[in-house]
Parts: C-alpha cells; sequence; structure tokens
C-alpha cells in the first residue's frame, strides 16, 4: 500500500513539474513571438504556424522586421506600391502571401527570390500592375492570383503568363485593359491566348516596320542630299560658264590690238 501511495506522489509531482515546464515554456515562446512582431502587424499561432496579420494599417511599404518563421503573411488593403527585389528573402518558410488591394504598380526583378521554392499561394489581385519583367516570377511554384488589374496585353506579358501556374477561380478576370491590338482591350487574356492569338507576332511586326521606317528615312535623306549635291554643282557650273562667257572673246582682243597699233 505504501508502494502504490509512493508511485500516486511520483506521479503527482512529476505531473506538476512537467506543467509547470509547458507553461514556462509557452510563456517564452509566446514572448518571442510578440518581440519579434513589428509593430505595424498582429502575430498569432496557429496550428503551429506563424501568421502575421497586417492588412489595413496603411502601409506604404512592405515591413523590413517580418519574423524569419513566418509562415503566412497578409498585407491586403494597404497603399503598398512597389514590390522590391528580394522584398522576402530572409522568410524561408512563407508559403502564403496576400498582397491583394494594395496600389502596386511595380514589381521588381527577383521580387520572390528566397521564397520561390517554398510558397504556395500569392495573391496580387486589385493593384494597379499592368506589365512585369519575366524575372520578377522566376522559378514561382506558387498559385498566382492576378486578377483585376490593367494589363497591357502584348509579348513580354503573354511570355510571363506562360510560366505561371494561375489560379483557375480568377483566371477570366485577368483581362487586357490595353492591349497592341485595340480590338482585345476589355478581353480575358487567357481566352485571346487560346484562340490562338501570339502577341509576340504583333511585337515582331511593329519592330519590323520601324526598322523599315528608319531605312526609308536615311535613304529619303541620301537622295535629298545627292539631288542638293548635284543642283548646286549644276548652278556653279551654270555661273562658271556665264563668266566664261562674260569674258571678251580671243579674236576681238586681236582686233583691238590692232586698232590700238595703228593708232600709234
Amino acid at each position: 500500500e505504501k508502494h502504490i501511495y509512493l508511485c500516486l506522489y511520483m506521479f503527482s509531482y512529476l505531473s506538476v513539474l512537467a506543467l509547470l515546464w509547458a507553461l514556462h515554456f509557452g510563456i517564452l515562446f509566446g514572448s518571442a513571438l510578440v518581440t519579434a512582431c513589428p509593430k505595424s502587424c498582429h502575430c498569432m499561432e496557429k496550428n503551429n504556424l506563424v501568421v502575421l496579420q497586417c492588412m489595413s494599417r496603411n502601409l506604404e511599404n512592405i515591413p523590413a522586421d517580418l519574423p524569419r518563421d513566418t509562415v503566412v503573411l497578409l498585407l491586403a488593403s494597404n497603399r503598398i506600391t512597389k514590390i522590391p527585389k528580394q522584398a522576402f528573402k530572409d522568410l524561408n518558410r512563407l508559403q502564403e502571401l496576400d498582397l491583394s488591394n494594395n496600389a502596386i504598380e511595380t514589381v521588381d526583378a527577383g521580387a520572390f527570390q528566397g521564397v520561390s521554392n517554398v510558397l504556395r499561394v500569392l495573391d496580387l489581385s486589385n493593384n494597379h500592375i499592368s506589365s512585369v519583367p519575366k524575372e520578377a516570377f522566376a522559378k514561382l511554384q506558387a498559385k498566382i492570383s492576378l486578377s483585376n488589374n490593367p494589363w497591357h496585353c502584348e509579348c513580354s506579358l503573354q511570355e510571363v503568363l506562360r510560366e505561371l501556374r494561375l489560379d483557375p477561380e480568377t483566371v477570366n478576370e485577368v483581362s487586357c485593359h490595353t492591349a497592341v491590338e485595340e480590338e482585345y482591350t476589355g478581353k480575358p487574356v487567357i481566352q485571346v491566348l487560346d484562340s490562338g492569338i501570339n502577341f509576340c507576332n504583333f511585337h515582331h511586326k511593329t519592330t519590323d516596320v520601324a526598322m523599315f521606317v528608319t531605312v526609308f528615312g536615311w535613304f529619303t535623306m541620301v537622295i535629298a542630299y545627292v539631288i542638293y549635291y548635284v543642283r548646286q554643282n549644276q548652278e556653279d557650273a551654270r555661273r562658271h560658264m556665264e563668266y566664261l562667257k562674260s569674258l571678251p572673246s580671243s579674236s576681238q582682243v586681236s582686233k583691238d590690238f590692232d586698232t590700238i597699233s595703228t593708232v600709234l
């Protein structure tokens, strides 16, 4: 019976120690999380994942002091205008990034460098993006939403979209706000491309026309110079001939000389 009481006592003692250790660890972890959390965001843990809620904070730039163990980063409904190069390079656990409903106009090449292999969801919908460099989404594996942006449909956009995994639920909302051919304005980009249109063909045609105009311009300048040169020479030759005609002839000079001799 004493052994039973002893076992119960030891079990209770160990349970209390375990509870105290768990509370201590939780306080430390919570303090560390709060310390690392930017002032402009609210940090929380959800299913053992660090979530940063920075929505509707009037942010004009992406915070620079984001915790390295961030898994979900919510930056929607701010006033961010640009995603600079390597903006998330230290967040090697980042899986979900929401930048929707901002004022983003520029996405630099290499903007997602460092997270391209781990990011699973990227939302850039409802911004002011009209074009992006191909290198901006290099090696990105995430499902991307690009809907409701003022896209300019031309060759470079076609090449960018070819490499991306667009969100199937919003893909038809990626429309041409402007285009190299006006007839495609207002139409979903994917619908236009699926119909067999190749924006890069228009690009090549435009380049060919520009080159033709340049060559024609140079040719016209050369012809104009040649014409001017010939006419100038003709004018000089005409003046020279008139000058020669104005000179007294050799026979007239001889007669004048004979007259002078007779007088003398």
